[in-house]
């Protein structure tokens, strides 16, 4: 038995994907692209640079933003006062302002919905087959009103001077007796 060779155990584990990896490689393709078969361990260069741009300009902004914010809140300490001092007049001058750039803004609405309208009423005329059919019956009847609302006059015109001449008559004989 001594010249006879042990067995070795060997113990065969599956390699654990990384965080963020598939198994078919970090952004889907069948065998894993060029970062499947690259060995990164830290950061990209892209994201060192975005991180390095990144830092001083939102740290510039935020800074910015709150200075504005500072200086507001003390703009608004200084300013309550001359509020409520000057109020009667303040507050009639921003209705009537108020009141202005309401109406200005109403009208602007309208103007741009009767617009929008015209224009969705233009496209559909134009992409319709049926405006040549269309316009002919519109301009078939406003030629009969028009013919409709002439023989009406000439009617009620008819109708008046018979009326008057019949009031001639009666404060005629009405007169002579």
């Amino acid at each position: 038995m001594a010249d006879r060779p042990q067995p070795h155990h060997i113990q065969v584990r599956p390699t654990q994907p990384r965080y963020g990896e598939h198994e078919y490689g970090e952004h889907g393709g069948r065998f894993g692209g060029i970062k499947g078969q690259q060995q990164s361990d830290g950061p990209s260069t892209g994201q060192v640079l975005a991180v390095i741009t990144g830092l001083p300009v939102g740290g510039t902004l935020l800074g910015l933003a709150g200075l504005t914010f500072i200086g507001t809140i003390i703009g608004a300490l200084v300013a309550t006062p001359l509020f409520i001092i000057f109020s009667p007049v303040l507050v009639p001058a921003l209705f009537v302002i108020g009141l202005a750039v309401t109406g200005f803004l109403t009208s602007g609405a309208f103007g741009l919905t009767g617009l929008s309208s015209l224009s969705w009423i233009a496209n559909y005329l134009r992409r319709s087959s049926v405006v040549p059919e269309t316009l002919d019956e519109a301009k078939r009847r406003a030629a009969e009103m028009g013919e409709y609302v002439g023989q009406k006059t000439k009617e009620v015109g008819q109708d008046i001077q018979s009326k008057s001449h019949e009031t001639k008559r009666q404060t005629g004989h009405t007169e002579s007796r």
